[in-house]
């Protein structure tokens, strides 16, 4: 069979969040046509902040020139006070710890994704993939509403509860192991008591939550097994956060009033992506889809990088799909290894109070501080970043580089 050139490549990516329109822009880039699919309506907007650190992603955005917007629309991420039920500070969460070097909300980011693909790439809204059949010369898709379609390659690129991946890979249960805590963003209303507090955090056993902060969405982290709901049904998760945090102490009472009329409430699981390859046949994986750990501090990071590298290396491989994601993976699972590491739930909201003084210790010992911050902006530089451009021009015209 004859391998298309990139340039020939025809390719579905499912997920418009971060790593999605990002290896979009790269695909289109080197010359493949993209179409995106995304079961939501469209862009979603707020969400928590996300942060970009060290060489590795600032270069990676310089590429896509977007790194002066961005700086444009970073929130200037704040120290966190963490307080007892009487509201005294015990210790501080430090913006250092959370914003990394460029902070911005995730909404933000994809929206700015978003406008620089979308007149490059043809984006479907409201619509998923619910079937993937591969042939000898591509992928025979088929949607929710839409009608079926052949591509050369799938990407899937849809987050921890990866459609994409259960369709190719087999059942999320397989691959994504819940870490015993639960997340909630919730957008509290317009006037709520808590808009102009400074940044705040409150603990009890297995909770955690956290309000205040530039246009901040409140913060919600609790222990929990794994629950079972609709993740598109706002009054479900609502319920979720009220029942999870009754009866606690501080201005939680307060603060759950304003949850109950909250215009947007999202809660999800924290869990780990563990999988022992990328791609299967024609159908890839990037993001957290492939190597996700909740609010490890990495996910945006590692989805930019991830849909620059695959990219570049289906460019280089002249779109041999079976090459490039062979060197895909050989390149990027030793930087998406620290997405094994780590467990933010246990670290937000510790199981026991000796655990909260513990974490709090931690926090007010700045050289231990200070240490893990070093070992964290290590981890976002942790490998060799290609030059693709350079290299194919290079292949194109190997002349000018004698």
């Amino acid at each position: 069979m004859t391998e298309n050139r990139s340039s020939d490549l025809d390719v579905l990516v499912s997920g418009a969040g971060i790593a999605g329109p990002a290896v979009a822009f790269w695909l289109h880039r080197h010359g493949a046509r993209v179409t995106v699919v995304e079961k939501a309506d469209g862009v979603r907007a707020g969400g928590q902040a996300v942060d970009v650190k060290g060489d590795v992603h600032r270069t990676v955005l310089e590429r896509m020139g977007i790194l002066d917007e961005l700086r444009a629309h970073q929130t200037g991420g704040v120290d966190q006070a963490i307080v007892d039920a009487t509201g005294r500070r015990l210790a501080v969460l430090p913006a250092a710890f959370s914003a990394g070097e460029l902070e911005i909300r995730r909404g933000d980011l994809a929206a700015i994704l978003h406008r620089r693909t979308r007149d490059t790439c043809e984006y479907v809204f409201g619509d998923a993939v619910t079937s993937l059949t591969e042939t000898a010369g591509g992928v025979h898709v088929t949607f929710e509403r839409g009608a079926p379609r052949t591509f050369d390659l799938v990407v899937g690129a849809d987050g921890i509860h990866s459609g994409i991946r259960r369709l190719a890979f087999g059942p999320e249960e397989r691959f994504v192991r819940h870490l015993g805590y639960h997340y909630a963003l919730v957008e509290l209303p317009a006037g709520n008591p808590f808009a102009d507090v400074p940044a705040v955090v409150y603990n009890e056993p297995g909770r955690m939550a956290a309000v205040g902060g530039p246009d901040s969405p409140a913060f919600f982290v609790f222990a929990s097994d794994p629950l079972h709901y609709d993740r598109y049904a706002v009054d479900e998760q609502r319920r979720i956060v009220l029942d999870a945090f009754a009866g606690g102490g501080w201005r939680l009472p307060e603060l759950l009033e304003q949850v109950r009329s909250a215009p947007d409430v999202h809660v999800d699981s924290i869990s780990r992506v563990e999988m022992d390859r990328y791609a299967a046949g024609r159908v890839v994986l990037v993001g957290d889809a492939g190597y996700g750990n909740t609010l490890g501090g990495f996910g945006t990071g590692l989805a930019l990088v991830a849909g620059y590298v695959l990219a570049g290396e289906l460019a280089l491989a002249g779109g041999d799909h079976r090459r490039a994601f062979r060197a895909y993976e050989q390149r990027f699972r030793p930087y998406a290894a620290v997405a094994r590491k780590g467990h933010a739930g246990s670290f937000l909201a510790p199981a026991s109070r000796r655990g909260i003084r513990a974490r709090n210790l931690v926090l007010r010992a700045r050289p231990l501080l200070s240490a893990l911050l070093w070992v964290t902006d290590r981890f976002a530089t942790n490998i060799e970043l290609p030059d693709y451009a350079a290299l194919l021009t290079a292949r194109r015209n190997p002349a000018s580089t004698t």
